[in-house]
C-alpha cells in the first residue's frame, strides 16, 4: 500500500472536543452473505447522518476489526443508533457475523498528529 492510500485512511476531523464510537469485533468465520453489501451500506448511510464527522476501519486477516466513527455530539450518536437501517443491520450482524463485540463510546479532548520527519541522514559531501 502507498502512502497516499495509508493517508487516506485516516479521517479529516475538525479541532476536539468530539466523539469517538470505537466498535471492536471478531467475526465468527462465517461468510454470511450480505456483510460486505451491509458494512458498504452503513458507510453510504452514516455519511449523510447530522454531526458524523468520519471514520477510520480496518480488519486483519483473522476477522478482528475495529471501526471509529466520530461524531461531533452525543446527540448524533444516539440518532444513529436509532436509524431503522442501522439498527436491522446491528441486529444481524450480532446474530450472524460476529463471535464478539465491544463498543465505546469516548469523548475526544485532545488530538495530536502528523507526518513523521524522514530520519536525518549525514550529508555524504560535507566533510
Amino acid at each position: 500500500m502507498s502512502d497516499t492510500d495509508r493517508s487516506q485512511r485516516f479521517a479529516a476531523l475538525p479541532p476536539p472536543p468530539y466523539y469517538a464510537v470505537i466498535f471492536s469485533s471478531q467475526r465468527n468465520g462465517r461468510d454470511e452473505a450480505g456483510y460486505a453489501a451491509t458494512a458498504e451500506r452503513m458507510v453510504e448511510l452514516v455519511v449523510e447522518q447530522p454531526g458524523f464527522l468520519g471514520y477510520e476501519s480496518t480488519r486483519d486477516g483473522s476477522g478482528f476489526g475495529i471501526t471509529v466513527a466520530y461524531f461531533d455530539s452525543e446527540a448524533a450518536i444516539a440518532a444513529w443508533r436509532m436509524h431503522a437501517e442501522h439498527t436491522l443491520a446491528r441486529e444481524r450482524g450480532h446474530r450472524l457475523w460476529y463471535q464478539r463485540f465491544e463498543q465505546r463510546v469516548a469523548r475526544v479532548e485532545r488530538a495530536y498528529g502528523g507526518p513523521r520527519p524522514a530520519p536525518t541522514l549525514p550529508d555524504e559531501t560535507t566533510p
